[in-house]
């Protein structure tokens, strides 16, 4: 599902802003589904079947207006009310808002948080995601998570080329999942995607904040929609060492495959009386 359309995180990579996905607006205006919430009700309890619900993919959940709104907090509700599981990908704190309703659901069902990670470098991290919690913080969610229970998995993407795809931030990250227990790691190469749109907009924050840089993604990169780091053979060498040393999920066929599967019935702790 998703509640909203545009965000106002400020990520300078984000790729919501290309024009394949016609949002018509400006990106920081944000636009609600007014009706989101009735039909979300209609079909989950209609639904035969219990599923997981997935949001974030195109917006985040938790940006500042879902304080005032609670768009995805009455949707917790409803997942909980009608018995279906929840996962969602966010880089905001202001999901610990809502951790009553994730525990709820997680221990009636199945509930995991997914959380974006793309540097290790605070300072940067205020440059690329500029109106949402830094990296740090973020790993204090997890760590929270973890502490009661709820299952996380990182979004270790994008990595931008020339700016954070080093071995030090690859480290990092890796060392800041491991600290918070998460059970998979979602990296699908060591780069980016650039389009009509969300290119456009990169390339003006580069102006902005890296000097003569978009001259130099252009030389290498010309209007490429894939966009890998010349270091991506090295740093997914070390991503799979240290994910498989540390038994951490990194296939992401495998980790969406667990996103994407609802537990079997009678599972439930209420076994172990039997």
């Amino acid at each position: 599902m998703n509640l909203y359309r545009g965000c106002t995180h400020g990520c300078i990579y984000c790729d919501s802003r290309s024009s394949i996905y016609q949002i018509n607006h400006k990106f920081e205006d944000i636009e609600v589904k007014e009706n989101a919430l009735e039909l979300l009700k209609k079909s989950l309890k209609n639904k035969r079947q219990k599923v997981m619900i997935g949001t974030g993919s195109m917006a985040d959940p938790y940006m500042p207006l879902e304080k005032r709104i609670e768009y995805t907090r009455k949707a917790l509700k409803l997942i909980y009310k009608y018995g279906h599981g929840f996962t969602c990908i966010t880089k905001s704190d202001l999901i610990l808002r809502d951790l009553d309703l994730i525990k709820k659901i997680n221990e009636k069902t199945k509930a995991v948080v997914q959380m974006t990670l793309t540097t290790a470098d605070e300072d940067l991290c205020k440059v690329l995601e500029p109106h949402v919690c830094t990296t740090k913080r973020r790993v204090e969610v997890l760590k929270e998570l973890n502490e009661n229970d709820i299952p996380t998995v990182v979004w270790l993407c994008p990595i931008l080329p020339f700016i954070n795809d080093s071995e030090d931030n690859i480290n990092g990250i890796i060392d800041y999942c491991i600290e918070a227990n998460v059970k998979g790691i979602l990296c699908f190469g060591i780069g980016m995607t650039l389009r009509e749109g969300n290119r456009e907009y990169y390339y003006k924050k580069l102006d902005e904040n890296f000097p003569e840089l978009k001259n130099k993604y252009i030389t290498h990169f010309k209007n490429n929609y894939h966009v890998a780091s010349p270091y991506n053979g090295k740093l997914m060498k070390i991503f799979y060492k240290r994910t498989c040393d540390a038994g951490i999920m990194n296939n992401p066929d495998e980790i969406f495959t667990y996103l994407n599967e609802f537990p079997a019935k009678n599972t439930t702790k209420q076994s172990t009386l039997f």
